[in-house]
């Protein structure tokens, strides 16, 4: 999340291949986690890839954000703009281009033949080079990446607080995409008060640069109960299951979505006692459960310590009974963090393993950690991956981490982009599961 307080006409691409650092080491034990160098792992987790980000994505400020797939390529969001990697094969990844387009978030999605990213800051156009004039609009750049080396701006749409993240509902001949973001901030041009809504914008797949907002509902039947901001941070659709669950800062909220453009409220969440940050949600297979976490402190603090609730900065597991959503149980990472470890719940999805509920997800510093909760009262983790404290203080670690046709795909903010492969009994199914595309706020059914 980090909640914190060029795309015109031509975007600056660049293409240039960096080799891929390997380890080819072998693993140890589950009991004693291998280690080289700063790196720490199960013995069922091995790391075959680390990309390095590079200029010109490479910057004090150009952090990476979140991850999308489609085929053989992997697009990383980055704070400078975005990248496309050709993960044909996974071990040895190779940049297809780099697009220069800063802005923050820059969370990113694909569909078809194109890419969409969320922009949550004002700028001073919807073009990627606008850095002049006042800065009075943000929302979601779309682009055209037909040819994987020279993706297109296409167009923008300017959206109410901006857009932290968004989620695509495909619908037949249009893309409806739930944009979530945060406010009011009644200083603010872009910003004003109230907040209490989600926006949906229509982007017709056959004009894409016809992108509007066709509507803005107010999906809260009762008020908020988040000091820090209103509207939501993130959205899960899953279309097949005609829902949705929206994590909304104070708030989680079950929707029916079978008019995607109507989303209707089905249950609304409170839990100020274990939540501070309602970040996201995640359904399992059978869309009997949902998974919410807690981003305890924005991203920014040390919340994995013995000196923080296990129920605090974590996954708490709802069944889903009756059409109503009961919580059953936490989940946090087992390992303590040191204090200058920036670690909290974030970013992650299922690994598809047919009859059981497996998720991988991102911890910033706490690293990467794949855990069970088929048993939703007693969820434990099978592995992990983490490096030690960044040497310099600073918001660093995994942002998001996600499973796509056999193995472990993670953006860290600072290193760059790590391939991980999973070995274990639990998991091996999902090696047989292919996705032709994936991006983890659409899910689908395996």
């Amino acid at each position: 999340m980090l909640l914190a307080s060029a795309c015109a006409a031509g975007p600056q691409v660049t293409g240039a291949p960096t080799p891929p650092t390997t380890t080819q080491e072998t693993s140890a034990p589950a009991s004693k986690p291998a280690q080289t160098g700063n790196v720490m792992m199960s013995g069922n987790i091995k790391q075959v890839a680390s990309m390095p980000r590079t200029a010109p994505l490479n910057g004090e400020d150009d952090i990476n954000t979140d991850l999308a797939f489609q085929g053989d390529y992997a697009y990383v969001g980055n704070f400078g703009g975005f990248t496309v990697y050709d993960i044909s094969e996974p071990a040895k990844p190779e940049i297809v281009s780099q697009v220069s387009c800063p802005a923050q978030q820059n969370d990113v999605t694909v569909y078809q033949n194109l890419l969409i990213l969320s922009i949550d800051e004002p700028r001073g156009g919807p073009e990627c080079d606008s850095k002049d004039g006042p800065r009075a609009w943000e929302g979601l750049r779309i682009f055209d990446i037909t040819d994987k080396k020279s993706p297109q701006y296409v167009g923008a749409v300017k959206t109410e607080c901006g857009s932290h993240t968004h989620t695509m509902v495909p619908n037949g001949e249009s893309l409806y995409v739930y944009v979530s973001s945060p406010g009011p901030e009644p200083e603010s041009e872009t910003c004003p008060p109230p907040h209490e809504l989600i926006q949906i914008v229509e982007v017709p797949l056959k004009a894409p640069q016809s992108a509007k907002i066709v509507a803005k509902p107010d999906i809260f039947p009762e008020r908020q109960h988040s000091d820090l901001a209103s509207g939501c941070h993130d959205i899960t659709a899953y279309p097949e299951k005609k829902l949705a669950a929206a994590a909304c800062f104070g708030d989680g909220v079950l929707l029916d979505i079978s008019d995607p453009v109507s989303p209707k409220v089905l249950q609304q969440l409170t839990d100020t006692e274990n939540f501070q940050i309602w970040h996201s949600a995640t359904f399992n297979n059978d869309g009997t459960k949902v998974v919410f976490s807690d981003e305890l402190g924005g991203g920014g603090q040390a919340t994995c310590d013995r000196n923080t609730p296990p129920t605090k900065g974590a996954n708490a597991v709802y069944d889903l009974v009756g059409g109503k959503l009961e919580r059953r149980g936490y989940f946090k990472i087992p390992r303590e963090q040191q204090e200058n470890e920036n670690c909290v719940a974030h970013n992650g999805s299922l690994i598809p393993v047919p009859d059981k509920d497996i998720m991988v997800q991102s911890w910033y510093q706490g690293g990467v950690s794949v855990w069970d909760f088929t048993d939703s009262s007693s969820p434990k983790e099978i592995g992990f991956f983490e490096r030690g404290p960044h040497p310099e203080p600073a918001i660093a670690g995994s942002w998001s981490a996600y499973y796509y046709n056999g193995y472990i795909y993670s953006s860290d903010i600072m290193e760059g982009l790590d391939v991980l492969e999973i070995n274990d009994p639990l998991t091996d199914p999902a090696k047989k599961v292919k996705m032709d595309d994936f991006n983890v706020q659409t899910q689908k059914s395996y």
